[in-house]
């Protein structure tokens, strides 16, 4: 950064230099804050728009001097929407909300792993719960997941371990249900130690997944609670896709108009039209922040 500072005093004064990069990753936001405290003008560009001007250009080189360019000949041009940086709250809770959905989305492929070793060593099992990743089904999963443990285990005990984790929801019936299903499975039962370790550590992940979660939940219901925001008086929205949808909005002042908050969420229609020529099977466009309109769908 100091190398910078030094190069840009020698080729322009503090009040000639003007700063253009591209809200990628998370590279820029260090040097964007750095340079601002500096008091130079800094403009945060979509990736979009400097992709855009790319295709002017009749070779399709691309690196890291040639991005530099297109990016200052952006800047230069003056046709740009800025990426505006939210308040030091609001960018907390977008990058808490954002590593939220990540791992929401791991548990997702977690459940698709153990369902698909299931399918293949204990097919039946799905039939014994309404949800297979319940408390009393992971309970299970974690002890003895394949139909040969199932049946081996005393009947007493897997009788207990039932009772215990679905608060004695469940006895000896569903025990006897069980075992009568791992007797009879019609499951692949060569390489049975294989699937069973498999499915107990993914059960473990899951488990240590669900606590993040609750735990990123209680967070995230701290930092709403400072903001005093009406949004979770809205049907449909509580206080973690409130905070989806307010962390990735921003200050909304920054938009003009409603059609422009939903172009940034990408529902707006795109538009398709030459000559006397009008679609009429427009698709949404797609082009704004897929966690905002994930959370839109989900609400």
């Amino acid at each position: 950064f100091n190398k910078l500072l030094d190069l840009v005093k020698k080729v322009a004064g503090s009040d000639e230099a003007v700063f253009g990069m591209e809200a990628t990753g998370h590279y820029w936001l260090a040097l964007y804050t750095h340079l601002r405290q500096q008091g130079y003008p800094v403009h945060v560009i979509n990736a979009v728009q400097s992709d855009a001007l790319r295709g002017m250009y009749i070779r399709q080189a691309k690196n890291d001097s040639r991005d530099s360019f297109i990016i200052a000949e952006v800047i230069r041009f003056g046709r740009f929407c800025e990426t505006s940086v939210s308040s030091p709250d609001l960018h907390a809770l977008r990058e808490l909300c954002r590593h939220r959905f990540w791992i929401v989305d791991s548990i997702s492929d977690l459940k698709r792993k153990v369902i698909a070793l299931l399918d293949q060593v204990f097919p039946e099992y799905e039939t014994a719960f309404t949800n297979m990743f319940g408390d009393t089904s992971m309970a299970i999963l974690q002890t003895c997941p394949t139909p040969k443990e199932l049946s081996k285990m005393p009947l007493e005990e897997l009788c207990h371990l039932i009772e215990v984790s679905s608060h004695k929801r469940f006895r000896m019936a569903k025990a006897q249900e069980l075992q009568e299903l791992a007797r009879n499975s019609f499951g692949f039962a060569m390489a049975g130690d294989v699937f069973s370790t498999m499915i107990r550590l993914y059960a473990k992940h899951l488990d240590f997944l669900k606590q993040q979660v609750r735990e990123m939940d209680r967070k995230i219901a701290e930092i709403m609670d400072t903001l005093d925001t009406p949004i979770t008086t809205i049907t449909g929205i509580g206080p973690t896709l409130g905070a989806y949808i307010l962390s990735e909005i921003g200050d909304i002042s920054r938009f003009s108009s409603a059609a422009k908050l939903a172009a940034y969420a990408g529902i707006d229609p795109t538009m398709r039209q030459s000559g006397e020529y009008n679609g009429v099977r427009n698709r949404m466009s797609k082009r704004g922040s897929p966690y905002l309109r994930h959370a839109i769908w989900l609400a």
